[in-house]
């Protein structure tokens, strides 16, 4: 799915319905509704703008497609244009197959660390037909539990992050957790210097990771 650049921004919070999914009007018929039948209810919207699925009043999805990432710059402009106009919380989907895989590690930089998004890879639509269920499930379980959000108190339980951390040169799952464990979350692993690093990962790791985050 493409994002024209005349799309409206709108990224404002609706109500969505216990248990439900509001999707975007341009999303009727596609893969995805078609794998969330029987799975969850779906509503389809005109007028969700940016926001490709919203899965309660304060959290939405925004879904990245192996086109998309192929296709050029269109949609960091799209991401900037919604992290720069709404506060709700985001969860990217992103498709990471074969083709796309060469994207990722950049897209990962965007969201994550320069946009404070929460980002989830898929291998196609129907295993994002499958998450997507998910978050709803967990949504409706309790908000504050569901472990693909943003905590206050923690970063460590989201995926997305750790898996992030682990991408950055030189850095493995033992590092991306001692680099968490210290810094505690991305926006103070973005500013640490590279005396602060040296402390956790050892002086090459520590520029390695330097030169990347500040790139």
């Amino acid at each position: 799915m493409t994002t024209k650049a005349n799309v409206p921004v709108t990224a404002g919070s609706i109500a969505v319905p216990y248990g439900h999914v509001i999707g975007n009007e341009k999303w009727r018929g596609s893969e995805i509704a078609q794998s969330l039948q029987g799975k969850i209810k779906l509503i389809f919207e005109d007028g969700l703008g940016l926001v490709d699925f919203h899965i309660s009043s304060r959290t939405c999805i925004l879904y990245i497609s192996e086109a998309d990432l192929v296709a050029g710059d269109e949609f960091k402009r799209r991401l900037v244009r919604f992290r720069n106009a709404s506060s709700l919380g985001a969860i990217v989907i992103v498709e990471k197959t074969q083709i796309s895989d060469q994207y990722f590690l950049a897209v990962q930089k965007l969201v994550v660390l320069e946009l404070g998004m929460v980002l989830l890879p898929v291998a196609n639509k129907g295993e994002a037909s499958q998450l997507i269920a998910q978050l709803v499930r967990e949504q409706s379980k309790d908000p504050s539990r569901n472990p693909f959000l943003r905590q206050k108190c923690s970063q460590l339980a989201e995926p997305a992050v750790f898996r992030t951390v682990q991408q950055i040169p030189g850095v493995g799952k033992t590092k991306a957790l001692l680099l968490l464990q210290q810094f505690g979350s991305i926006h103070r692993l973005c500013n640490a210097s590279v005396n602060e690093l040296e402390q956790v990962v050892g002086q090459t790791v520590a520029q390695q990771i330097h030169t990347f985050l500040c790139s």
